[in-house]
């Protein structure tokens, strides 16, 4: 039987809060045993027969002197493009692209083509993730071929194997559509999750309306576009028990409704993304497509906003948005290139360079918003250090600093404007489920 013992390393758990030097044994994908110290003869069966015993040459030993030991990332907000947009990403690639980021559990978005809207679909999807090396779940959507006009079969969606639910890429125009879709997922007691951009103020998608659509000669998107949207669908929310997560916050306007929501006791969660508490849209004038997603890159007060609301809580997930396109795509004019960028292999350095080197917040805290937090919001087994918890364990050096290049993406897509960047963390090995994903 082999078993994995992991020595020496500082171990981080921000749900117990139990932070320290630990050793860990991991066995038949589980956390075994934590200890101060783990001596490999302790970790022999003794006393069970030959062949079933685990022998010193059946444990891998990884010294972890020096590296931070944290659960597995959990990135609720990915696009595989599986099925139907496999030039850009697969589930397979998608995959080997998050381990190598030090995710072990992603939640793929159901903006597929088809969509996640059938049990056949879903069952596709769930089935092609079990052959990674990794834990890849799903949404199903809240209405049929993302049109917002019928609900989907909810029911059924959950039952197979669906953790939320959104239309994610679109936007819910139909105010009862919406409110149905919260009860329902209410009921289920499942997340539902909004893209909250309003098209009707919007011209010209992916930049920000302001310095960069007057850089390009656009008309780009308004802040009101999402600040309203965020404003109705909390609204809607009253008096539900319906468990919202507003997707890729943008405004210092829409964090702030956040933040009044939670007050008033709503069951409202937040993610930002890297990209968003990273760049201001002078990056979009800087790159170009390489930087226009949706909802845009906006002003510095609002990235600010957005850091503050990842300290005090208002913004309780850091979601990658990993939106892979392809070279020819992003080629294409301003006003015709596709909107997204790739983010998994990026966002934990882009959180120790920009959250905690700046002084922002602590390592643990970090962790808690790309592990902890939005594996509690998902419902998922993930995101903690504990024995008889899932063996879903990262080893981090923090101390390393690395230009981030083209030919090292794992990720069918190069799509980014973090390309040439020098960031700090590096993901050293990825264990999940109590197996060596990747190993740098």
């Amino acid at each position: 039987m082999k078993k994995i013992l992991i020595k020496n390393g500082y171990v981080v758990d921000p749900k117990s809060g139990k932070n320290g030097h630990r050793d860990i044994l991991i066995s038949n994908g589980k956390i075994e045993k934590i200890a101060d110290m783990i001596d490999v003869a302790d970790c022999v069966d003794k006393g069970k027969s030959a062949g079933t015993k685990t022998k010193k040459s059946d444990i891998k030993v990884i010294d972890a002197e020096g590296l931070l030991v944290a659960p597995g990332l959990v990135d609720v907000h990915v696009h595989f493009r599986d099925p139907g947009f496999t030039d850009k990403e697969d589930i397979y690639t998608g995959a080997k692209a998050a381990a190598k980021g030090g995710y072990t559990s992603v939640v793929m978005m159901a903006n597929t083509k088809p969509a996640i809207d059938t049990v056949e679909t879903m069952k596709y999807v769930l089935d092609k993730g079990k052959e990674t090396a990794i834990n890849v779940y799903a949404c199903g959507n809240v209405t049929m071929g993302l049109k917002g006009e019928e609900l989907t079969d909810m029911d059924a969606l959950a039952a197979a194997g669906a953790v939320g639910f959104t239309d994610d890429g679109i936007p819910l125009l139909k105010e009862d559509i919406v409110r149905k879709a919260m009860e329902k997922t209410a009921q289920l007691d499942m997340p539902i999750s909004f893209h909250e951009e309003d098209p009707s103020v919007i011209e010209n998608n992916g930049i920000n309306r302001g310095k960069a659509s007057e850089f390009f000669g656009i008309g780009g998107s308004p802040r009101t576009a999402e600040i309203n949207m965020i404003a109705r669908d909390i609204k809607l929310a009253e008096g539900l028990k319906a468990s919202i997560d507003i997707q890729h916050i943008s405004t210092k306007e829409g964090v702030q409704l956040v933040r009044e929501a939670k007050a008033a006791g709503m069951s409202i969660h937040a993610e930002a993304t890297p990209h968003h508490f990273s760049l201001t849209e002078e990056a979009a004038i800087e790159h170009g497509t390489l930087a226009k997603m949706n909802p845009p890159l906006r002003e510095e007060e609002d990235r600010r906003a957005i850091i503050a609301g990842l300290v005090d809580g208002t913004i309780d997930m850091i979601a990658t948005d990993h939106a892979p396109h392809t070279v020819e795509e992003k080629s294409k004019e301003i006003t015709k290139a596709p909107s997204g960028i790739i983010g998994l292999e990026t966002a934990l350095a882009l959180g120790i360079t920009n959250l905690v080197d700046a002084g922002y917040m602590t390592i643990d805290k970090l962790i808690r918003v790309m592990s902890t937090n939005p594996a509690a919001v998902y419902h998922l087994d993930a995101g903690y250090i504990a024995e008889n918890g899932p063996a879903d364990i990262i080893l981090i050096d923090t101390r390393i600093s690395e230009v981030y290049e083209k030919e090292n993406i794992a990720s069918k897509a190069c799509n980014t404007p973090f390309i040439g960047c020098e960031l700090k963390g590096k993901v050293m090995m990825t264990i999940c489920r109590g197996e060596i994903a990747y190993e740098a």
